[in-house]
């Protein structure tokens, strides 16, 4: 009985240390969770070197649109303004001639006015200009004539004319010396002074209102016709 009762207590050491081994080979066998989580990417992966951050753009400073951080979009439209839009002609944008236009036979006398846009941009011009003729007896403001007159754009570099009639000074006095024309663009209050190229001199006014008239942006055609 005594052997067996050795025997009994080998084998019940000898299992303990088998399992207590084996215990300790699956300890040691485990991965690290922690090592796992700080792995590089293997190499020619598809982040390397071009990844976007959390703004869209990538290392080059493009955006997933394909245009870079600094890029902006044009205004479309030539010759309008930032907002897409064509603004009023301005007195400062627009080249102003004026020459005589009148035909023999004529009862009255004419002078076209011509407008040429010159401020880089398309823009607007509508109904009539203002008109006053500098006299040796004051200033002599023409009457519009009635006419309708619709808005148009005036393109950059083109031109448009409109015409101022006047009596002929058939008197044979010396009647009235205009010494100067000066035109205000529509919807302006800057004017601009120029050279008189009509008839020296008008008839001595009644009083009964202008005997100077004046027609619409675009009543005359090139060289002063109405």
């Amino acid at each position: 009985m005594r052997v067996h009762k050795l025997t009994f207590a080998t084998l019940a050491v000898v299992a303990s240390l088998a399992l207590t081994a084996c215990n300790e080979e699956d300890l040691t066998g485990q991965s690290n969770p922690s090592a796992a989580s700080t792995a590089s990417p293997s190499a020619g992966g598809s982040d390397q070197g071009s990844g976007t951050d959390s703004t869209g753009e990538d290392s080059t400073g493009k955006s997933s649109t394909g245009k870079s951080s600094g890029e902006r979009g044009t205004v479309a439209g030539t010759g309008s303004n930032e907002n897409g839009t064509v603004d009023k002609c301005r007195t400062d944008d627009l080249d102003i001639t004026a020459a005589d236009s009148t035909i023999g036979g004529d009862t009255e006398g004419t002078v076209a006015v011509e407008l040429k846009n010159g401020g880089g941009r398309d823009c607007v011009l509508s109904a009539y200009a203002g008109v006053d003729l500098k006299t040796s007896s004051g200033t002599l403001s023409a009457e519009r004539t009635g006419q309708g007159a619709d808005e148009s754009i005036l393109k950059d570099g083109e031109s448009t004319f409109f015409g101022i009639n006047y009596p002929i000074n058939e008197s044979g006095g010396s009647g009235v010396r205009v010494t100067a024309l000066v035109v205000t663009p529509p919807d302006e209050t800057k004017s601009f002074s120029l050279e008189w190229p009509g008839s020296a001199t008008l008839p001595a006014s009644d009083g009964s209102g202008s005997p100077v008239k004046v027609g619409p942006i675009g009543s005359a055609g090139q060289g002063g016709q109405s």
